[in-house]
């Protein structure tokens, strides 16, 4: 079955970057729609943004677009967020998810999660 794993996150000063990866493994892993979701404390898991397995169809949640870009490397099995203009609000341990169907800004409708990366961003 599908394995995901996250890296990438760390601490950064608001307005700063980071550029989080997800490594994936398993079969049908290239045809999967992926994404993003992130959860803070006291918070619940919320939609960051999403891939088709093409990589042409892409969402953003609402909160975060015109910032991030997603992006993934079939032939590496590895789905990246390039994270820019980071708020102190956008501190969470961020989730890469696959489905094994087309992607979707659910995290319900997603099969297979990664165990996450904390992202933290200073003020």
């Amino acid at each position: 079955q599908v394995q995901l794993v996250e890296s990438g996150g760390g601490l950064v000063q608001a307005g700063g970057s980071l550029r989080l990866s997800c490594a994936a493994s398993g079969p049908t892993t290239s045809r999967n729609g992926m994404g993003w979701f992130r959860q803070a404390p006291g918070k619940e898991r919320e939609f960051v943004a999403t891939i088709s397995w093409n990589g042409i169809n892409k969402y953003y949640g609402d909160f975060v677009k015109g910032r991030f870009t997603i992006a993934r490397d079939n032939a590496k099995n590895t789905m990246y967020l390039q994270m820019n203009s980071l708020k102190p609000e956008d501190t969470a341990v961020y989730y890469c998810a696959s489905r094994g169907g087309s992607s979707s800004g659910d995290w319900k409708e997603y099969d297979y999660w990664g165990q996450g990366t904390q992202v933290t961003v200073s003020s």
